[in-house]
């Protein structure tokens, strides 16, 4: 059976050769191109199950590319795994603000590499599976649907990111339990994922906004980390 399709775009060109000689030696089918204008072209031409795109391209830059393909109907639904030389963390929040599913810090280890595509398949699958067997959340004034991924009882769930709608969805799962920012990110992405305390909070401020006046729900537990009450005091 042929494995999944996966679009890497990458400006340096040694790079972007290893990364796809190694993940087609894993049996992915793979499509590689130099800039973000030929990426974002390529996504939606190809439909790629996976892209992983690099942040520092010539031109139309990864955020870009990634923020117009987050934008489009056939395209938004495309896991996104950003690639990223820089030290800092702002590119990263505004990444997953904007819906990239995970990222990697330049240089990466190829098996670490490997690793997170597997991930992404993994979760994917995982949503794939969950199909026949629906989960809905009544959550307080809310109904979380894990299949659909819609939310009543806002006024527009298709504002939430990837991101958000899965960290709201592992909250309320556990209404009262208290998450630290660690355990969040490890049940959303799942283990082994490098993420600034910066990160996950703008993630909360970002998704207590877009659930208006429910915002109140997800509290802050000083010290500790987040949880999920179902009624707001």
């Amino acid at each position: 059976m042929a494995k999944e399709k996966i679009l890497v775009v990458e400006d340096e060109e040694d790079i972007l050769e290893l990364m796809v000689f190694n993940l087609k030696k894993e049996g992915y089918t793979v499509h590689g191109c130099l800039t973000g204008e030929e990426g974002y072209r390529m996504a939606g031409h190809l439909i790629p199950d996976l892209i992983l795109l690099d942040v520092m391209l010539p031109g139309m830059d990864g955020l870009t590319v990634l923020r117009k393909l987050k934008n489009e109907e056939k395209t938004k639904n495309i896991p996104v795994i950003m690639a990223t030389a820089r030290s800092e963390d702002s590119d990263v929040i505004v990444g997953l603000e904007l819906g990239a599913d995970d990222y990697i810090t330049k240089p990466f280890s190829l098996k670490v590499l490997l690793a997170r595509v597997r991930a992404v398949f993994r979760r994917a699958s995982a949503g794939t599976e969950e199909k026949d067997n629906a989960r809905v959340l009544n959550a307080g004034p809310l109904i979380i649907d894990s299949v659909r991924r819609k939310v009543e009882g806002i006024e527009d769930d298709s504002s939430l990111t990837a991101t958000e709608f899965d960290i709201l969805f592992f909250l309320a799962r556990k209404p009262g339990w208290v998450f630290s920012r660690n355990q969040i990110i490890n049940g959303v992405k799942g283990g082994d994922y490098p993420v600034t305390d910066r990160s996950v909070d703008v993630q909360i401020v970002s998704l207590r906004k877009k659930l208006g006046v429910h915002g109140g729900l997800i509290k802050t537990v000083r010290g500790v980390g987040y949880s999920f009450q179902e009624t707001e005091e």
